[in-house]
């Protein structure tokens, strides 16, 4: 049972969920037992991960709408039911999400944003494709999120995302099918417990601009108000982030990013080799700064267990359907 005040939170993201999330320590408990009994109404969804910490984290997502948040809770499963292949070795040490970890996929900032959200980014252009496929890219953050989810404070402040499309090729754009955009939608907006505050474009060139319109309409209503295209204007993006957050690549005050931080994180003494994220997962130890006001205290992530029963991969050639945008 989930103690009376949630562990984890400080003062005023308690206050912040309750005010924006609908949040009751007081009936906790009841809002969890709710979203678990409506499992019996999927039993073609195995339902590997039921506990208290882990519903509530998708309470969380989805302002404690019981009925929402079920809805997710059961794209959660059946997503990785429908993409064996994506989750098998799901793990940092994996070769492809290793690789795609220490080419800055994700990058992930130490300090939050003013309102509390942990700050990923993406340097477009960094994308080898001789190295990594955007599956494996897709999996890394995936994989990120998983580990940065555990945080109740990020559950509750949630992520702002920031890509940097600076020399970002037209070839390279031609690898953006619509399938594998299609799979990345589904993936972290249909069917993942995050809370994204805003998904911010940067120096994205006329192509960018003709993917986005191909993809809108997979994107909710709500998705879509909160994708900035903010062009090579750094003073609209600093409107919304404040510069004091954000590298110097984004105009910020922080130093250079540094690529390898967050790979450095997750592969770092605290890593277990049999680390194994499933279907759903096991989340790594990782001593890393996700905290909201404080900004400084290293806080030890919680580990948690899941099975799988093996399965047949189902193999499915994404990467080589139309591409959205013909080379000449």
């Amino acid at each position: 049972m989930i103690n009376h005040v949630p562990p984890g939170l400080s003062s005023d993201t308690t206050e912040k969920a309750r005010m924006e999330l609908n949040e009751n320590p007081d009936t906790l408990h009841q809002d969890i037992k709710q979203v678990r009994d409506m499992i019996v109404t999927r039993p073609d969804i195995g339902f590997l991960r039921t506990d208290d910490e882990f519903i509530l984290r998708f309470l969380r997502a989805r302002k404690f709408d019981h009925v929402e948040t079920f809805r997710l809770l059961a794209q959660y499963f059946q997503f990785r039911q429908q993409n064996l292949d994506m989750f098998q070795s799901f793990k940092v040490d994996d070769p492809s999400i290793k690789r795609a970890l220490m080419d800055g996929f994700p990058g992930v900032l130490e300090a939050p944003d003013q309102h509390g959200r942990k700050i990923l980014i993406l340097f477009a252009s960094n994308w080898d494709q001789s190295r990594n496929s955007f599956i494996d890219i897709l999996r890394a953050i995936l994989l990120s999120l998983e580990v940065l989810i555990e945080n109740p404070e990020l559950q509750i402040n949630g992520f702002t995302l920031i890509i940097d499309w600076s020399n970002f090729s037209f070839k390279q754009a031609s690898k953006l099918t619509p399938n594998i955009l299609k799979l990345a939608i589904e993936g972290l907006q249909d069917s993942f417990p995050a809370r994204f505050g805003g998904i911010h474009f940067v120096n994205q060139p006329w192509y960018i601009h003709a993917m986005y319109t191909i993809i809108k309409p997979f994107l909710k209503d709500k998705t879509r108000k909160r994708i900035f295209l903010h062009g090579n204007n750094l003073n609209s993006l600093h409107q919304l982030i404040q510069p004091e957050c954000l590298p110097s690549e984004f105009g910020g005050t922080l130093p250079p990013y540094d690529m390898g931080m967050w790979a450095r994180t997750l592969l770092g003494p605290d890593y277990n080799d049999e680390t194994e994220y499933t279907l759903t997962y096991d989340a790594l130890h990782v001593r890393e700064s996700c905290g909201g006001g404080g900004g400084g205290e290293k806080d030890m992530m919680k580990r948690s267990q899941s099975t799988v029963e093996a399965a047949a991969l189902r193999q499915m050639d994404r990467e080589t359907s139309t591409p959205l945008l013909a080379l000449d």
